[in-house]
């Protein structure tokens, strides 16, 4: 059935305005005035909630197959639904296997079909010795790929150093595909010592490790410029040396997470292991700082980097050094994010080219998603920016509900979120 769904704030590519949006077998096909309605089209009169694209989530793991006692496609899907993300890129770890081949591509595939509420892309790995396989990879459909400079913490996917990068650098430059980068020396990262304090954790993982990660990155692209994205900066510490290297016409794009521009060191106490990620979540300074360079336009895109487990891998009685490193927020991220804007005097409009435009272009999606235009797929958010709410853990639709997020006031309730022109999240109001 053909669609118009209306709203006094529609964040189309000319800004925010009333308007209507024409939806016809899945896609919009006009996007027209307020009071521009089909006759015999059903209507969603949205009113004054925010209308923007469907959020693209380029950093998400899933972990089907293999761990899905940690997250998997049918609850993680869910709950991307339930946060206003309607387009999921999957990495290719922690599922077992890892997905660093064509066969394991397949295998995942397998795994996550008729399961998926959203939409599902899938990211392959660059691991030590499986050059050869990239490029069967990205004839099979992947959209990015990723690698580890540190250990992953999962035995199934090695990280790389600079010598299989200099290998795999040249036939990346080849295929196109953006190569996205845990970047963080070893070298430099300390020995975490069994410990509840958050500032021994912290200490063990110095901004210096990315730093020099990425000046490793920017001297291989000189050499071989394959696209590369650096994934969750927690520090802008390492603008400087990415502005610089776009400034010469390298393809370096840099992203950040609602946890860095959500928490800050000085108010994690001591045990709280929750809050424990790679990159640790850094100072308020630090924090100041990547919003500052999100909004100038030096972190091009905001991606949760879900990376759920099982509560007693999280839950280590305090111990930082044995805890899980991730936190799981795939349906808070965009709340987290607007909260955060909102005390700053952002407006919401920002975060669609922060989490809908900017990570739609990463992913190769640009045409289809990440905007409310003719011709693009009708994957639309519909929510409430002035609308508060209480983290309560139990309304988590993820696996396990472990979150430091828990018991913080949030601003922005997604109330209806649609995939394709399908409602998969929220009440119908059409008429």
């Amino acid at each position: 059935m053909d669609m118009v769904l209306r709203s006094r704030r529609v964040a189309t590519l000319e800004g925010v305005r009333p308007a209507s949006i024409h939806v016809s077998s899945g896609r919009i096909v006009r996007v027209e005035g307020w009071d521009d309605v089909t006759a015999g089209a059903a209507l969603v009169d949205t009113g004054d909630l925010l209308v923007m694209p469907g959020i693209v989530d380029t950093h998400v793991h899933v972990n089907e197959p293999g761990r899905t006692s940690w997250e998997g496609f049918e609850t993680a899907t869910r709950a991307a639904a339930a946060g206003g993300v309607t387009t999921i890129l999957d990495m290719p770890l922690n599922s077992i296997p890892a997905t660093t081949t064509v066969k394991a591509l397949e295998a995942k595939r397998a795994a996550a079909s008729g399961k998926c509420v959203v939409n599902v892309e899938f990211i392959g790995g660059v691991v030590p010795g499986n050059t050869s396989e990239l490029e069967g990879l990205r004839d099979a459909g992947v959209r990015a790929f990723k690698c580890f400079l540190s250990p992953s913490g999962v035995d199934e996917f090695s990280h790389v150093t600079e010598r299989d990068l200099s290998k795999a650098f040249p036939v990346l430059s080849r295929l196109g595909l953006p190569l996205m980068v845990h970047a963080e020396d070893p070298a430099l990262l300390l020995p975490s010592a069994s410990s509840p304090l958050y500032a021994s954790y912290l200490a063990s993982r110095p901004i210096d490790a990315e730093h020099s990660a990425i000046e490793l990155l920017v001297g291989l692209m000189n050499r071989s410029p394959a696209p590369v994205h650096v994934v969750h900066l927690s520090s802008a510490t390492s603008v400087g040396i990415t502005r610089a290297a776009r400034v010469r016409g390298l393809p370096l794009s840099v992203e950040t997470c609602p946890h860095y521009l959500t928490f800050a060191a000085e108010e994690i106490v001591d045990g709280a292991t929750e809050f424990k990620c790679a990159p640790p979540i850094r100072s308020a300074e630090e924090r100041e700082n990547l919003w500052q360079a999100l909004l100038a336009g030096e972190i091009d895109l905001v991606a949760s980097d879900h990376s759920p487990c099982p509560p007693s891998m999280k839950r280590t009685h305090g111990d930082f050094s044995s805890a899980w490193g991730g936190i799981a927020s795939l349906q808070l991220s965009l709340s987290a994010v607007w909260t955060g804007a909102r005390s700053r005097g952002i407006p919401p409009e920002r975060l669609a080219q922060w989490m809908s435009a900017a990570p739609a272009r990463l992913a190769g999606l640009d045409g289809s998603k990440g905007a409310l235009a003719p011709g693009y797929d009708a994957d639309i958010t519909v929510w409430d920016p002035d609308a508060r709410f209480v983290v309560d853990p139990a309304s988590l639709l993820h696996r396990h509900q472990v979150t430091p997020y828990a018991g913080r006031e949030h601003y922005g309730i997604v109330r209806r979120t649609y995939v394709g022109g399908r409602l998969v999240f929220g009440d119908d109001l059409s008429s």
